[in-house]
């Protein structure tokens, strides 16, 4: 039993297709059979059910798995302790980030974290909450970062920052004249959101449950981009509200319509987060570093009011 065969297995078994497990295991697909098929004879047992499509785990197949996903785990951290030991910042490090903060916290620190880490391999995947917390538990990625808390006992969170909400008021809006918003002026059937599957949905929706139940409206629609609610609100089909770093990259135009909260103003809490066995700590604490180190100019907000999402299988 090696180590590779073990990789095969767990390769097939996520994607139930020989082939496609071969393609992602970089070998060809006769060499990953012949292999699987060693160790279904050396155990005397069968792992995967060939006779159906897509091929399925045999019951012991499934016990298997199981177990060869903590020893591939445990072997791929061999790397990581030694890397600790020395000091040692490079390598793969796979990290995911919701949806609605690439475009802006993504630009602010990826240059420079390249430039001062290059012998770092970074690969970013743009995700859900749930895709994040499915592959952190699976070891697929090494960290990520998202709207937190969470809530998860196995995931661990190192708050990166607070971002307060924004008001995006168009020119015939009952709130366009005001210098600063509040809370209890928002009303869920005037506001344009995000679709489902994204946290700051949700959290928008937990803040406006706390203070206005009233969700009749004229008209629905849910966007998966930040661009179109604004230009929807620039329609006058209704306000929209924003995380503040989005703001920053608005024209001198649309900063006309932008309103914020009187203190305390709402925010949402984003965070680091990494499976509680995670060791490439080294990785970890470099990016966090970095961020830190950006992200203070760009938010001096001190009087906030954390609004938390909600979060379930749906969250992002």
């Amino acid at each position: 039993m090696t180590i590779s065969q073990l990789k095969y297995v767990l390769a097939v078994a996520e994607y139930q297709n020989f082939t496609v497990a071969s393609e992602h295991c970089f070998v060809t697909q006769p060499t990953l059979s012949m292999q699987i098929q060693k160790l279904e004879d050396e155990l005397g047992i069968q792992i995967f059910n060939r006779g159906k499509k897509p091929i399925q785990l045999t019951e012991i197949g499934k016990k298997i798995v199981e177990q060869a996903k903590t020893i591939v785990d445990e072997s791929n951290r061999i790397n990581d302790i030694v890397d600790q030991q020395k000091g040692f910042i490079g390598g793969e490090f796979k990290v995911g980030i919701i949806p609605t903060i690439v475009p802006t916290l993504l630009p602010m620190f990826l240059k420079t974290f390249l430039k001062k880490y290059p012998k770092v391999n970074l690969i970013i995947e743009e995700l859900t909450t749930e895709e994040i917390v499915k592959k952190l538990t699976e070891s697929h990625i090494d960290a990520a970062i998202a709207a937190t808390p969470l809530e998860n006992e196995a995931i661990k969170e190192r708050v990166l920052y607070f971002e307060p909400f924004v008001g995006f008021i168009p020119e015939n809006h009952r709130l366009y004249n005001q210098k600063n918003i509040d809370v209890d002026d928002l009303e869920l059937s005037d506001i344009l959101l995000l679709e489902d599957g994204h946290c700051f949905k949700a959290s928008v929706l937990n803040l406006c449950k706390a203070y206005k139940n009233d969700s009749s409206s004229p008209f629905q629609l849910d966007s998966g981009s930040f661009n179109t609610l604004i230009k929807l609100s620039k329609e006058n089909m209704g306000m929209t509200l924003l995380p503040y770093l989005h703001t920053l990259d608005l024209n001198e135009m649309d900063q006309k319509h932008l309103r914020e909260f009187n203190s305390p103003a709402p925010a949402r809490e984003v965070s680091l987060i990494y499976h509680k066995s995670q060791l490439k700590m080294q990785l970890i604490e470099s990016l966090k570093n970095t961020i830190d180190g950006i992200i203070r100019g760009a938010i001096s907000f001190n009087d906030i009011k954390i609004i938390s999402p909600i979060y379930n299988k749906k969250g992002a």
